[in-house]
């Protein structure tokens, strides 16, 4: 009976951060637009940061109460599911375009900021100054997204877009977002100070309700709090970019998918996990070691595989990151 109790209890945890995320940015939207901030300073930090927040509050979360194994399993586990699992789904349901940045800068950026954790978690430790080190790193990539809104994507600052999951496209996405409906018409402030407080409160309470019943059902069921990390967490909390690629894969907006998984991951690794190691040092397992290496090399496959004529993940590649992920998770089953 326990473990139903958790599992309910996980389900709505996951429900809290996802409805806690949409309800924050859009009164954090409505009450930037109140004080006359640029729509791309709102796009560049409060939609993507707070459409973040599920992760960033199950990792800082699972961090404080000594759960490493979860608050790291979320972050790599996102990043292994979002490309291998998601983009592979979409892929498969069509051939999904990939803008000339995302292909020549996010994919490598990726790369690298995947091979730095991996250095960084070597010692079995993502400290503070690791935090740091990535939270540099995310300045370095704001002030990049900033250049390429003004100058690389050809657009007026306000007609730049963001997916719908909150999470900033390089090559910037063409469809609107629920915090684009408020700043097309505007909020009254005091509904939109409501929205960000009941929004934040949400996200706190899932995130603490997530993670006591993952670390229980973890403890129930006799597995891993890595394993529970990298496969339910990871998934509970990629819903947004699960729902968002692979609906705009079957509307025939591929070029969004590929960007919003790109860009989940590089918030994940820098923005997510810098932060929860500048708040308190995350433990490494060597076990993660591996997981971090399956992050690496997905997201050089996802790279390889969008170096062809027409700048495109065809079918054939989706299905091979879906076999991918399938072979990684029989790993994990084993292990």
């Amino acid at each position: 009976m326990q473990i139903f109790i958790q599992i309910l209890l996980l389900i709505v945890g996951f429900a809290m951060l996802v409805k806690g995320a949409d309800w924050f940015v859009d009164g954090a939207v409505g009450i930037a637009e109140k004080f006359g901030i640029p729509s791309l300073v709102i796009g560049l930090t409060i939609v993507a940061m707070g459409t973040s927040a599920p992760e960033a509050a199950i990792s800082i979360t699972a961090a404080v109460k000594q759960s490493a194994a979860i608050s790291i399993g979320n972050v790599v586990g996102s990043n292994i599911m979002n490309i291998l699992l998601i983009l592979g789904l979409a892929s498969v349901i069509t051939p999904l375009a990939v803008q000339k940045s995302t292909k020549r800068y996010e994919m490598p950026f990726v790369i690298l900021i995947s091979l730095v954790l991996l250095w960084e978690g070597w010692d079995k430790t993502v400290g503070r100054i690791d935090g740091v080190i990535l939270w540099i790193l995310f300045i370095l990539y704001l002030v990049y997204m900033g250049v390429m809104a003004k100058k690389g994507s050809g657009k007026a600052e306000d007609e730049i877009s963001f997916p719908t999951s909150g999470h900033i496209e390089g090559g910037f996405a063409v469809t609107q977002t629920p915090a684009q409906v408020a700043m097309d018409k505007p909020m009254k402030l005091w509904k939109a100070i409501i929205l960000t407080l009941v929004g934040l409160a949400l996200i706190i309470f899932g995130s603490d309700i997530t993670v006591d019943a993952a670390t229980k059902l973890a403890e129930f069921a006799g597995i891993s709090q890595r394993f529970i990390g990298l496969t339910i967490v990871a998934l509970g909390t990629s819903l947004p970019e699960l729902f968002t690629s692979v609906n705009a894969a079957r509307k025939g907006e591929a070029d969004i998918a590929v960007g919003n998984i790109v860009g989940s991951n590089i918030f994940n690794i820098l923005f997510v996990l810098g932060t929860s190691a500048i708040i308190t040092p995350v433990a490494f397992a060597p076990k993660f070691r591996v997981d971090a290496i399956v992050a690496v090399t997905a997201a050089v496959l996802l790279w390889l595989l969008s170096l062809n004529k027409k700048q495109e993940i065809k079918r054939w590649g989706g299905a091979l990151m879906l076999v991918s992920y399938a072979g990684y998770f029989a790993y994990l089953v084993m292990k």
